[in-house]
């Protein structure tokens, strides 16, 4: 029996954390506006050890937090300047930060993603943030002898 290439390889997940746009975590108090530095910190700090913890497991692609800053653009024709739309109003999706895993299975990427969404937030407590996980598109499957 043939193997897919799907069966051959690990498979890629984009972990996109939403600050805006996304389910309503359980515990929704704005980072930015309302933490500590002291819980600000220690929610950094989980994440380089959850991500230095991925990188010894040999899970870890990459990963960065995002300035809440941001612009859409869009080709507007030859010869004519991007159209922008932007910066984003207050009611558009903002993305905080996202992580790239190379895990052996949608289970794993599950498991990791749920463990993510625990980061602390105020008062130390598990923020229960939801995390938006989409696998990278790959090659269709193929079958080889």
């Amino acid at each position: 029996m043939g193997r897919t290439l799907h069966e051959e390889t690990l498979m890629k997940y984009l972990l996109l954390k939403h600050y805006r746009g996304g389910p309503t975590p359980i515990t929704d108090m704005p980072m930015i506006d309302k933490w500590t530095p002291e819980e600000i910190s220690a929610h950094v700090h989980y994440m380089q050890e959850f991500a230095a913890r991925l990188q010894e497991s040999g899970e870890y692609v990459d990963g960065q937090a995002l300035a809440p800053e941001g612009t859409f653009v869009r080709y507007d024709g030859e010869g004519r300047p991007p159209v922008t739309d932007g910066p984003f109003a207050e009611t558009k999706d903002l993305i905080a930060g996202w992580m790239v895993i190379d895990v052996d299975s949608y289970e794993r990427a599950l498991e990791l993603a749920g463990e993510l969404s625990a980061a602390p937030g105020q008062g130390g407590k598990p923020i229960h943030e939801w995390l938006e996980l989409r696998p990278f598109l790959t090659a269709p499957p193929t079958i080889t002898e």
